[in-house]
Parts: structure tokens; sequence; C-alpha cells
């Protein structure tokens, strides 16, 4: 059996006949020629070098799969995952009761299935806190590891192809959690969320716990002004107060290490406002600020500097003996690209956070919105959007629902978008040489756009 990773945590064990079954169901789906190559049968006993071959090629598959926009985001391929996870865990269907926490440290306890997606999870969650439906596809889950202060360190937001009682009890660690937050960037949206009684508590439980993390600045006067409006109860102007403060909105990421503007520097970096942003610490102590749009990153990789081992299935999973980074090429100056490494357990995440500015500005640009975003469910069944997702990662956002008349002519759009992976050699030490993501987003932006 073969060991599949999300992020460098096990997702699940699967055997080259359930993958090759997985493969022949996508090309009856979507046709030969959409569907990748998948590693040949062979009719003798493999040798191991042959063994570790297929693993390499399966692996490639996989990841080409999931980076195309049709395949990755198919029911045929999420439910595959999904499955596999729950077998994997050897954890059966039965009623179960999540608990799943809000940013204020109240816990909301939802009864569901153990065989129960994120989306469903989510939605049980909403309807606990009687949020409306169409406000739903504002918020997300999130897994998250509580530190010892209280406060979070994301791990990734969950995803469509996994089962989110599973995840959070497979890694067997009280300290690993199920948070309830927005997860868009504009924070022009706030205003739909405001409109719902439930909506304004949850943004403003967010918007207290941030700022008593310190994740948004507050001077002296500032924080007399917001406690003076938490006493009066007036949960609107706190937020737009807030809203215009520093970091508002931002996801604040725990402490790494950074190449910019030098080697081995220490960085707190911060994302929101559709930026990267980057407090360093110099080898001489001094601390500088800066940001890096995502608009002038041409594109951006995590790559991963200790193979993940087909090792025996007691080694725990999530350790950190897998070195992460983010690595993205910026335009410096209008003739000038470079490349920034950030080295954290938390790239991924960081990539993730990229790519759903990314679609968040695409959708923005073409009139779009974040109710629609929100897949409906017809009869019982998700009934997922045809338009492309421009996406390789997973986004925190899904796509506009093709079937509305404004959106229709995204579709074509975000096709010629869909983060193109690029070719390079790979040889055994050319780390990562897959996971690679282009970002031609704002191709058609001029410079005095940028």
């Amino acid at each position: 059996a073969y060991n599949i990773h999300v992020n460098g945590v096990l997702h699940c064990r699967v055997r080259y006949s359930q993958l090759l079954g997985l493969h022949e169901q996508l090309r009856k789906e979507y046709g030969a020629n959409v569907v990748p190559a998948f590693p040949p049968k062979k009719i003798f006993t493999l040798t191991p070098a042959e063994v570790e071959q297929r693993r390499e090629q399966l692996e490639k598959y996989m990841q080409a799969v999931r980076q195309d926009p049709t395949l990755g985001g198919s029911e045929t391929f999420n439910s595959f995952l999904r499955k596999a996870q729950q077998e994997t865990q050897q954890i059966p269907t039965e009623e179960v009761v999540l608990e799943v926490l809000l940013s204020n440290g109240q816990k909301v306890m939802v009864t569901i299935l153990t065989s129960d997606q994120t989306e469903d999870v989510l939605e049980a969650v909403a309807s606990k806190l009687d949020l409306p439906d169409d406000l739903v596809g504002y918020f997300s889950l999130f897994l998250v590891r509580e530190t010892k202060d209280g406060a979070f360190s994301f791990v990734r937001k969950l995803q469509e192809f996994e089962l989110p009682y599973v995840s959070v009890t497979s890694l067997r660690n009280p300290e690993f959690r199920i948070i309830l937050r927005k997860s868009y960037w504009d924070s022009s949206y706030d205003d739909d969320v405001m409109e719902h009684r439930v909506g304004l508590n949850l943004l403003y439980a967010q918007t207290v716990s941030d700022i008593e993390h310190g994740w948004i600045l507050v001077n002296k006067e500032q924080h007399r002004q917001l406690k003076s409006l938490q006493e009066k109860v007036s949960k609107k102007e706190f937020i737009r107060l807030a809203q215009t403060l520093k970091y508002y909105g931002y996801l604040k990421f725990d402490p790494c290490v950074t190449d910019f503007p030098e080697k081995g520097c220490h960085v707190v970096v911060s994302a929101g406002n559709n930026e990267l942003n980057f407090q360093v610490r110099l080898p001489n102590e001094q601390i500088k600020e800066g940001s890096f749009k995502v608009t002038r990153m041409r594109c951006w990789r995590v790559t991963s500097s200790v193979p993940m081992s087909n090792g025996p299935s007691g080694s725990s999973p999530g350790k950190s003996e897998v070195k992460l980074e983010l690595a993205f090429e910026y335009l410096m100056s209008k003739d000038r690209l470079q490349w920034v490494t950030i080295t954290s357990p938390q790239a991924i995440m960081l990539s993730i956070c990229l790519q759903s500015m990314v679609d968040e500005l695409m959708v923005k640009k073409s009139g779009g919105s974040i109710r629609k975003m929100f897949r409906r469910r017809v009869n019982g069944a998700l009934r997922r959007s045809d338009s492309q997702q421009a996406v390789k990662s997973p986004p925190l956002l899904d796509s506009p629902d093709a079937s509305r008349e404004p959106m229709a002519k995204l579709s074509s759009k975000l096709t010629s978008v869909s983060l193109r992976g690029m070719s390079h050699s790979s040889s055994a030490n050319d780390v990562g040489a897959n996971d690679f993501h282009g970002n031609y987003a704002f191709e058609g932006i001029g410079d005095e756009d940028l």
C-alpha cells in the first residue's frame, strides 16, 4: 500500500489497484485525453528500484489530477480520498458529536456522521448557530493547533476531500481543534455579513479575539475607544473602528525564517489585504517591515526539503522533520524580479492564502460576489459549479456559480487563468519539481496597475 500525505500528514493508505480503479473511473467520466497517464501494470514482481519508481510516478499522477481544475474538483476524485481516509483510519460510519470552536472560545457541539464531508459539517455548524444560508459561503472551517497561551496556530483550511471528524481525531492530540472563521480578505464584504445578527456576532467575536491576541495593532487611544464601544455593546461601530486599524482582516503566522533582505532573518508573516506583510528582525536586532503584493508575484511554489518516505506506519504524522518552504518570484521594480523564500511549517497554508487572494481579486474584477460562491444543494446532492476553478492549490473561496447569468462570462476568463504547472527536470535531487505554481492571473494588467 502507498501512503498519501496531505500537508505532510498521513491522509490515507491506498493500493495500486485502488488508484487504477480511480484512474479508470476518471477516464470514463472525463475522457482519456483529459486524464494524465497512469503508471503501467507489470506482469512480474517489482524490484525495489521499480517499487520506488512506481511510487514516484503515482505521486506525480495524484498531484497532476489534483492540480487539474476539472479533475481535482470532481466528486469522483474527492469522494475517493474521503472514503480512503475513513478506511485507513478505520473509523466506522456512526453519529458523533463534534466540537467546533468560535473565535471567542465558545464551543458549538454539532451532531454529525463520521463520514460527513467538510461542507456538511460547515452547514451543520451554520444551522446550529442560525446563520442564514446565503452567509455560509463567507465562513470556513480551519484546522488549528492551540498554543500554550490559548492562541491558535493555523494548520490548514479543511478541504472538500476530507472528513473533518476523521481529520481531527486521527491526529490523536487534543491540541488540534476545528475553528470557524471568516474566509474572505476584502473587508467590504463585512457589510454583507453584518446585515444579519448571527453574522455580526461571529465577526465581532473574531475581531475582539484578533485584537486580544495582538494580531490587530491598537494604540492607547484606539484601545480606549474600542473599550467604550464594547461596554455600550455597539458591535457594528466596534467593527467599523477595527477596520481602520493596522492588520485588520489579516491572518498572522507563527515566527519563521526568510532569506529577505538577507539569509536567516527571523520574520513574522501576516497575510491580508492582498499582500504578505513581513516584520523582519535583522541580524543587528533592528526590526524592519515591508509588504509583498500578490499582484506583483509572478509565481510561487511550495517545496519540502525532506521527501516523505513510505516509512513504517508507526512513525507519527505531522512531525517537523519535513522542512517546508514557500518561495515566490516578486517584481521588485519595473525590470527586476527576485525570489523570496519563507521557511515555515505553515508554508502550505500561506500558499492557500495567496491563491485565495488571487481568486477573490479575479471574482471581484469580473463583478462576481462571494454570496454566489457557496455551492447550493439540489435535492440533497451537491451541484458543482461548471466554471473552471482558477486554482491549483485549494482556494479559501469557491469559484462563482456559472449558472448565474452575470457570472457566465467568467468561466472562460478563469480557464485562461488556471495556474499551469511548469515542467522542471525531475532528477531526484531537484526537490519539489512538480510543486511549481505559476500565477498568470494578472498577465493582462499593465505596469501602472501594479
